[in-house]
């Protein structure tokens, strides 16, 4: 018998913490990695402005929806809904893709963390080259002065082949995302999105400077802003609208999540333009942070997943501070992924409060230790398991590891299903009376969301599903 959802009077101490949190929750590795992979690798220009226009067509109706849902239920993303459900004369089964979202938060948070471990690696190997840079006396000089691109590259591998080693920033980055959780949401989330966001936004700032200055800029803003349009092909508006939804967070519920801790105001759609406004930025900015660097000497901008970890790492030896900037930019990446695993460890733990009755501390070490045991099993594809295929009778997994399984199958499945629920909930089942005084949207500002929500949102996010699950239907 599920426990009675109960309310939880923990909350946002004001509106700027909850904007904080909730872009923290939307930016990180999806922006500072995948988009400027998916950029790469798609030509540029025409699949920035398509992602533009998926941003504020899909993912901001999407967005305001998710919050609304929050703020109406006052508790976790299950019960939320429900409660919405139940005030729309709606069936309670509605509630089961706050199932779907917070099981695929607990999925993505466990390879989040081993990826999320590789750039503490980094990180740390970039501290250290720019600590004996130091001790050299040449604290400007390019990083890891010395080694070959063969051996940069090399490092790569030798981490996934290093079980103890993956297993060692696992367990740090996982155990820190569980520190926070567990401290609730004024006393460790609020408080980390608090002191991490504008030293990202500092650090984001100062490596697109220093981009500009030592990079190529001008060639950068012509790959990123000057379309194409021969390349926006039907693969490549599939990206972006996959990018869209990925970039936002959603479809794991955490905005929902986030929502549900706003106790007063009304004015929704602002802020959850704002969200969306300052992710893409982000995104943007991460672009015209990495190609520059990429142009100016000379490598390819197509390298796909590895250009933040062999590709870059070569071009910030050739460059003018490069260990200190090199550095930099690892520690940028760590402070994204740290808001965005909070975001993804808070959904399962609010519902563990929420549903079943728990403490906060139980709930976030359950899920926190499940997720990290989960990842023990990702990290361990890349070396010691290396030939499993968890599903490898289904022909779009045959071949994949058992991290890029969690991820694809999350990425593929869950994330689109949830959005779409959430979209026709929203758009078609949701009570108009309670989305207007809930959002405080204008009549005129709450027609176009609701025709968006309720038509060009399931559509979109239909193709999708369709074509992640079929890729031949793109011709792939």
């Amino acid at each position: 018998m599920v426990a009675t959802t109960t309310s939880t009077s923990e909350g946002w101490s004001s509106r700027s913490a909850f904007i904080l949190a909730a872009v923290g929750a939307a930016v990180g590795l999806g922006n500072i990695w995948r988009f400027p992979t998916l950029a790469g690798e798609s030509g540029g220009g025409a699949f920035v402005i398509f992602y533009i226009a998926c941003v504020f067509l899909l993912g901001l109706p999407l967005v305001l929806s998710e919050v609304f849902i929050g703020k109406a239920g006052q508790t976790d993303a299950v019960g939320s809904i429900r409660r919405v459900a139940a005030q729309s004369k709606a069936s309670p089964s509605w509630a089961i893709f706050g199932g779907v979202g917070a099981l695929a938060a607990f999925l993505i948070v466990s390879f989040y963390s081993v990826v999320a471990g590789w750039v503490l690696y980094y990180a740390g190997i970039m501290g250290g080259d720019l600590v004996q840079a130091i001790l050299a006396g040449d604290p400007f000089r390019g990083a890891l002065a010395g080694e070959s691109q063969d051996q940069i590259q090399q490092r790569l591998s030798d981490m996934f082949a290093s079980p103890g080693l993956l297993l060692g920033v696992h367990f740090v980055f996982m155990g820190l995302t569980l520190y926070i959780v567990a401290r609730g949401v004024s006393s460790g989330i609020e408080k980390a999105a608090t002191y991490l966001m504008p030293m990202f936004f500092v650090l984001l700032v100062g490596l697109v400077l220093y981009g500009a200055i030592e990079g190529d800029i001008g060639q950068a803003a012509a790959f990123l802003f000057t379309p194409d349009w021969s390349k926006l092909t039907p693969q490549v508006m599939n990206s972006a609208l996959g990018q869209a939804l990925f970039s936002l967070s959603l479809g794991v519920a955490g905005l929902i999540t986030y929502g549900s801790y706003i106790k007063e105001g009304s004015g929704l759609g602002p802020t959850s333009a704002l969200i969306a406004v300052a992710d893409t930025c982000v995104a943007l900015l991460a672009g015209l942070m990495i190609f520059p660097i990429v142009f100016a000497v000379g490598l390819d901008p197509a390298a796909g997943p590895t250009l933040v970890f062999q590709t870059l790492p070569f071009a910030f030896q050739t460059m003018p501070g490069g260990a200190l900037f090199g550095f930099l930019f690892f520690v940028l990446i760590l402070v994204a992924a740290v808001t965005s695993s909070i975001s993804l460890l808070e959904v399962p733990t609010a519902w563990g409060i929420g549903e079943r009755g728990w403490s906060r501390p139980k709930s976030a070490l359950i899920f926190g230790g499940g997720a990290f045991l989960m990842g023990i099993a990702c990290l361990l594809g890349y070396n010691v398991w290396a030939d499993v295929r968890p599903l490898g009778f289904w022909s779009l997994f045959a071949d994949t590891d058992i991290l890029d399984t969690v991820d694809g199958f999350t990425g593929k499945v869950m994330l689109p299903v949830g959005a779409l629920l959430t979209s026709i909930f929203i758009g078609w089942k949701a009570d108009k009376n309670l989305l207007l005084t809930t959002t405080g949207l204008s009549p005129l500002a709450f027609g176009i969301w609701r025709f968006l929500i309720a038509w060009l949102c399931p559509l979109a996010v239909a193709i999708i599903l369709a074509t992640g699950l079929f890729p031949s239907i793109l011709g792939t």
